[in-house]
């Protein structure tokens, strides 16, 4: 996707956003885009915009999203994240990204990889062969490759790379102390125990 500062609302319109539920945004990933008519909720049958990247029949299992830089700045909503998951993304290289939503990719499981403008510009370049770009992100080792073109290393923060490993969000790295939580909660009401008497 050859575009800088894509944000949430294009990502995920808002008229979209009717539930709190993990599912059912994946089929308006880049609605506006995406369709040549005015987006719905349960519309059916729409026509396709034939010069959308997505639409190209190259691209459509694509699991890699490339992108410009900034990509999904806008509002902070998990939907974004949500409904690229659902459409079939496992990553999103970019320059950079917004904060925020680099955090949520984070939180749900969606891989950021934030690499140099010339890199990525470098990718770019690559898809212009009649070939579709075959890429190949290693989270173990923090590299990308393509073609025959040299790994090219991305950094991320050591907490977030065990949790998306291990394919652990934050509840999950909560339960899994939860023996902890409890010996506490026992030695806190023995502590204390005017805190928990529910007596008028």
């Amino acid at each position: 996707m050859d575009r800088a500062n894509v944000d949430t609302d294009q990502i995920i319109p808002k008229q979209f956003l009717k539930s709190v539920k993990k599912t059912g945004f994946g089929d308006n990933l880049f609605d506006a885009w995406r369709f040549l008519d005015e987006g719905e909720i349960g519309k059916t049958n729409r026509q396709e915009n034939p010069e959308f990247v997505l639409n190209h029949m190259r691209y459509r299992d694509a699991t890699v999203l490339l992108a410009r830089r900034n990509f999904g700045c806008g509002s902070s909503r998990e939907h974004a994240v949500w409904a690229l998951m659902q459409y079939g993304f496992r990553c999103v290289i970019a320059p950079s990204f917004a904060d925020i939503f680099y955090n949520n990719c984070i939180n749900n499981g969606l891989l950021p990889v934030a690499l140099s403008e010339a890199e990525v510009e470098g990718m770019f370049k690559a898809t212009s062969s009649d070939d579709p770009l075959v890429a190949s992100v290693d989270l173990e080792t923090q590299q990308v490759t393509y073609g025959i073109s040299s790994p090219m290393s991305f950094s991320i923060d050591p907490g977030s790379r065990k949790r998306l490993l291990e394919g652990m969000d934050e509840i999950g790295l909560t339960l899994r102390e939860a023996d902890k939580i409890r010996s506490f909660e026992r030695q806190h009401r023995m502590a204390m125990p005017w805190l928990f008497n529910n007596n008028p």
